[in-house]
């Protein structure tokens, strides 16, 4: 299974850099066994009813990109220098991150970002560096609203900068736990008033936490995919949510994970004869074609980059021939993609 096998043609045109408004009003295919419709987003309210069950990843995308200074004495008096941040994840000792420019910086060094917050320089490699910020828990989440911006993808961030929009734009309206680096895209299609229509017509909703890190975005580097290693990601699914995937499984309804994120994670979750577990842990699951699937009937999912592991993971769902008719189908009609473009509900 070659790299190759899933490569396209994206026209650059169809790269959304803001998402559609209202957010329901997003364009949808629906792909189910060899048929494939041209809907909206509002029109879930028509396609989906009682028994089925949308799991939902409630992670909450943190303001991670932030501009600072670090301030040196030099025998020429003071010089204060400009220092781009990038946060991937905690850690025990601090916050892995990004830095431009990295070798300029020392560990020990203090990087300030305004009168609201301040980090040192903990460690060091020669790809990025761990920071302990001066503040914890809600204080660190109320500066680092007060000073950071979005972390738009590379794709978007290489078209456009991020702004104020973005802070709601880019979270999706049930965001709750603090953790996540990129957004579950596919949740930010959802309002308040397509889910409480959604809730009227039978549909029911569960609730997982997969904090998105930005591996997620990390090109995939071997020409056999076989030998691709994920990223690792923490997730949690409760006992609860965990009993109402199993429920919706034993009378019958559909599982149907909103994104890759809340698919992965369930998926991690299963034993192999489809009963989700309770888990709280990181998983780096890799899915691509030949997996066989333990509890997901059906995915909502945006379009994905050529040759990336979630175009590996559609494939898996719906065959990579279905996937390359889909994409090409897609492309044909304007569909757009990525972050804040268009979704798809996928049937196998």
């Amino acid at each position: 299974m070659q790299l190759s096998d899933f490569d396209f043609h994206l026209p650059d045109g169809l790269i959304a850099t803001r998402p559609a408004r209202p957010r329901s009003s997003a364009r949808l295919l629906v792909a189910e066994g060899d048929t494939i419709a041209d809907r909206h987003v509002r029109d879930l309210t028509q396609l989906l009813g009682p028994g089925d069950l949308l799991v939902l990843n409630d992670t909450k995308v943190i303001p991670a990109r932030l501009s600072g200074t670090r301030t040196r004495q030099t025998p020429q008096g003071e010089v204060t220098a400009k220092v781009e941040i990038t946060l991937l994840e905690p850690q025990a000792n601090g916050w892995q991150a990004l830095a431009k420019p990295l070798r300029k910086l020392k560990p020990g060094e203090v990087i300030r970002f305004g009168d609201a917050l301040s980090a040192t320089v903990a460690e060091m490699s020669e790809t990025g560096l761990v920071l302990q910020f001066d503040a914890e828990g809600s204080a660190l989440d109320a500066a680092l609203d007060q000073v950071g911006a979005m972390p738009l993808p590379p794709y978007i961030a290489a078209l456009r900068a991020p702004d104020e929009a973005d802070r709601e734009d880019y979270q999706t309206v049930w965001a709750k736990n603090s953790g996540a680096v990129a957004a579950p895209t596919a949740s930010l299609h959802f309002d308040d008033e397509l889910l409480a229509q959604l809730r009227q017509r039978g549909v029911r909703f569960v609730h997982v936490t997969l904090h998105v890190g930005a591996g997620t975005f990390l090109p995939v580097k071997v020409e056999d995919v076989t030998t691709h290693r994920m990223h690792a990601e923490w997730g949690e699914v409760t006992p609860e949510a965990a009993a109402l995937i199993n429920d919706t499984k034993a009378q019958g309804g559909r599982v149907i994970p909103v994104g890759t994120t809340a698919l992965r994670l369930i998926e991690s979750a299963a034993t192999k004869d489809g009963r989700v577990q309770p888990f709280a842990a990181a998983t780096d699951i890799f899915i691509y074609p030949g997996y066989r699937f333990r509890v997901t009937d059906a995915l909502m999912t945006n379009f994905h980059l050529p040759k990336s592991t979630l175009l590996m993971l559609v494939s898996a769902l719906m065959g990579q021939d279905r996937i390359r008719n889909i994409y090409r189908h897609a492309v044909d009609t304007g569909y757009r993609f990525f972050s804040y473009g268009d979704a798809s509900l996928l049937i196998p």
